[in-house]
């Protein structure tokens, strides 16, 4: 039986069979962070999936559906979240200090061995806090999945790495000076890796550049053998970050990175409205140019951060990748109780 026929009857007993392993160490995993942010002094949230926004990311898109008024003839075009970010910022703003969500997210167009268009993504929240602080979390989490899974190296794609090991911290200019000998802020970026041999097309900007690099030459080099924290994004790759008071060419912003598969992304919380604003509007004329469309603003949100929004750390965390890994699953839906839609 193919791939494609095995999940299009994944309810056979024969195909879930194979798959309650993977499910197993999912209940563990949920278990068991579950009780570690209750022992953290977490509340556990629940926000809709209905926004009025999608997001702000020029590369992700969304779903559109259509919420009717109460009279005929009234309602609005609405979205289902990409992520619960904003609101849950609301709620950091009305007051709340420690929260976490486990939530189901919905972004189109993404179907591979590591994405689907419906997954759950844990999201945690701390008001008052550094965004290194997320940091400690990331590695306390990491090695109780390990723990509950039965696992504690995992592998993919013959990357290893050890949840339990202490994670390496590198900045992103660290990185394109190790793999590709570039210098990020370099006015010749773009030339001086041409010039170096890797694949500059015709019109490529730094971004184009940037990107091709961080996939072909330095994610597959990240979390082998520890995971590690690859932090301190350029500003510009990081609209709803703030900037590091020490060098505000970068912001403060990481992503985690295990066995070279990115798994969770955070933030030291920009809080300044009219800053936000003024990024949201950059990104959406660069998405209009390359997507053909714009997504619309969620102006409550400006709202909450001009009441007044603490300083705060926030991250999401992709939970079905995480099972997969400590799973050794070697396909997202195998860490999911059932897939979404087969095409």
């Amino acid at each position: 039986m193919n791939r494609q026929m095995q999940h299009n009857t994944w309810w056979t007993p024969d195909s879930f069979s194979a798959r309650k392993p993977h499910l197993a160490g999912r209940q563990a995993v949920l278990r068991t962070w579950r009780k570690w942010f209750e022992n953290q002094g977490f509340d556990e949230v629940e926000t809709p999936c209905l926004q009025v926004s999608p997001c702000v990311e020029v590369h992700v898109r969304g779903f559109k559906t259509w919420l009717e008024g109460r009279k005929p003839g009234e309602g609005r075009e609405v979205w289902l979240q990409t992520s619960p970010e904003f609101a849950m910022k609301k709620l950091l703003v009305a007051g709340a200090e420690r929260i976490y969500q486990f939530a189901h997210v919905f972004r189109n167009a993404e179907v591979t061995e590591r994405h689907q268009p419906e997954f759950t993504l844990l999201e945690w929240y701390r008001a008052n806090a550094d965004y290194t602080s997320l940091m400690d979390d990331c590695a306390a989490l990491l090695a109780l999945a390990g723990e509950a899974a039965g696992r504690s190296k995992v592998e993919w794609h013959g990357v290893v790495c050890a949840l339990d090991a202490e994670p390496e911290k590198l900045t992103v200019a660290e990185a394109f000076d190790r793999y590709c000998g570039l210098d990020i802020h370099a006015a010749d970026f773009v030339e001086a890796a041409k010039a170096k041999g890797f694949r500059v097309a015709e019109g490529d900007g730094w971004e184009d550049v940037f990107f091709r690099l961080m996939l072909d030459e330095i994610e597959p080099n990240l979390g082998r053998g520890r995971p590690t924290f690859l932090c301190e994004y350029p500003v510009s790759m990081a609209i709803l970050s703030r900037a590091k008071p020490t060098d505000p060419r970068v912001a403060e912003r990481f992503e985690l990175y295990v066995a070279g598969l990115e798994l969770a992304n955070a933030y030291g919380e920009l809080t300044d409205a009219k800053i936000q604003r003024e990024r949201f509007k950059i990104d959406m004329d660069i998405r209009e140019k390359f997507c053909g469309e714009r997504f619309p603003v969620d102006e409550d949100f400006l709202k909450a951060l001009e009441h007044g929004m603490p300083p705060s750390a926030g991250i999401a965390l992709g939970f079905d990748r995480m099972v997969m890994l400590a799973t050794g699953a070697t396909d997202i839906r195998q860490a999911q109780w059932m897939p979404m839609v087969s095409l």
